[in-house]
């Protein structure tokens, strides 16, 4: 670390903030020997903390090359895994797992090629991801740097199912089978 003159700082404080920088690299892990007097470390120790790299939250900078948008929190679920979904490095899913074992969606990842931001929500640009996104539910507002935030899908209750496009799905999947099979003894 490098001590340079602000304007506004005393040099006398410069000449004692370069001997203190001197003596911590004695200073090992932290810890302060014995021969420092107290008034010395706490000043070293504050400058030393004040000085070191803080690590910025993922996505907060704005620099990254994917949106993320939180559906749910991440603090409900113990392990995480990343899926590619349809292409590489266009649309990702962040897929937790619960304690009980169950799985869902914890974020999307939306590549910055795909999507661009106006008036402070989300636009998605890329048809497919697009689709993809049908889980959330509602508008994708942003809540710093590259992270939105939105809603996940409704919950459906047992009682409402199978809905009218789990319907349209089971019935193109058995046409689909059936046409598989005829093909087949063909």
């Amino acid at each position: 670390m490098s001590i340079t003159k602000a304007p506004g700082v005393p040099y006398a404080l410069l000449a004692g903030l370069a001997a203190i920088e001197r003596r911590r690299q004695k200073i090992s892990h932290g810890r302060i020997p014995r021969t420092y007097k107290k008034d010395e470390a706490t000043i070293f120790l504050k400058m030393y903390h004040d000085n070191m790299a803080k690590r910025k939250a993922p996505g907060t900078t704005g620099k990254g090359k994917f949106y993320r948008i939180g559906v749910r929190p991440k603090s409900d679920f113990k392990i995480f895994r990343v899926q590619d979904v349809g292409r590489s490095g266009g649309l990702e899913r962040l897929a937790g797992k619960r304690a009980s074992g169950s799985w869902d969606t914890v974020s999307w990842l939306i590549s910055k090629d795909d999507a661009h931001t106006e008036r402070g929500r989300l636009i998605i640009d890329d048809k497919k991801a697009r689709t993809a996104l049908k889980q959330i539910r509602g508008p994708i507002l942003h809540v710093k740097g590259d992270v939105f935030r939105a809603h996940p899908a409704r919950n459906i209750p047992e009682r409402e199912k199978p809905t009218p496009a789990m319907r349209r799905a089971q019935k193109a999947n058995i046409k689909k089978a059936q046409r598989a099979g005829a093909k087949k003894r063909r």
